[in-house]
């Protein structure tokens, strides 16, 4: 079966793999363990098709959402990636892509309130921002976009591996009633409808 996987998989997988061939003569045991290992990995890095709605304000990950609130640049919504969840990302809008900028920052679990100061990557549309938050396992991103580039809504934009964060500062003159979810959600990349369709989309 030809499975989609996330560029760059082989990186995570291919290191436990060889560690459980070089294993398998030693220990049984350990050996199948590594290259069970590596089979995890590579689920985790799949990468399947979304269904993508023709309106409205996309989730940018799979997972749970686990911020809401307004800053001075806008409302922004984040959703927590669990490690059972698809990682890569979509854009929540169409739109050209004006920068893509990397921030250092610490690795603290992506859960937590401090992930807020972790390393990141900022994807910066015309209206809209989404942020890769790396979490405590990985530490790094993997965006796929660059600037001037154009996308269409639900588009990949990139992934993180393993737990991580993913936030979108939504456009100008969208708020708390406006959102289609609330704390808790869980909502699925370029499927779920963050907000509806609005005039401002």
């Amino acid at each position: 079966m030809d499975v989609p996987i996330a560029p760059g998989t082989w990186r995570y997988a291919a290191p436990a793999a060889l560690v459980g061939i070089l294993l398998l003569p030693l220990s049984l045991l350990a050996g199948t363990l590594a290259l069970l290992g590596s089979v995890a990995v590579v689920g985790f890095h799949r990468d399947p098709d979304r269904s993508v709605p023709e309106s409205g304000l996309l989730a940018p990950a799979d997972g749970k959402v686990s911020v809401v609130r307004e800053e001075d640049d806008g409302l922004r919504v984040g959703v927590f990636m669990g490690l059972s969840n698809v990682h890569v990302n979509r854009a929540p809008l169409g739109g050209t892509v004006q920068s893509v900028t990397h921030s250092p920052g610490g690795h603290w679990p992506a859960f937590s309130k401090a992930a807020d100061r972790n390393e990141k990557c900022h994807i910066e549309f015309e209206d809209h921002t989404v942020t890769l938050i790396a979490g405590a396992v990985a530490r790094r991103t993997h965006p796929y976009v660059r600037a001037g580039d154009t996308l269409a809504r639900g588009e990949r934009v990139g992934h993180i591996s393993f737990s991580s964060r993913v936030d979108v500062v939504l456009p100008p003159g969208i708020d708390r009633t406006d959102l289609a979810v609330e704390m808790g959600d869980r909502v699925r990349a370029g499927e779920t409808r963050l907000v509806e369709a609005n005039p401002q989309l």
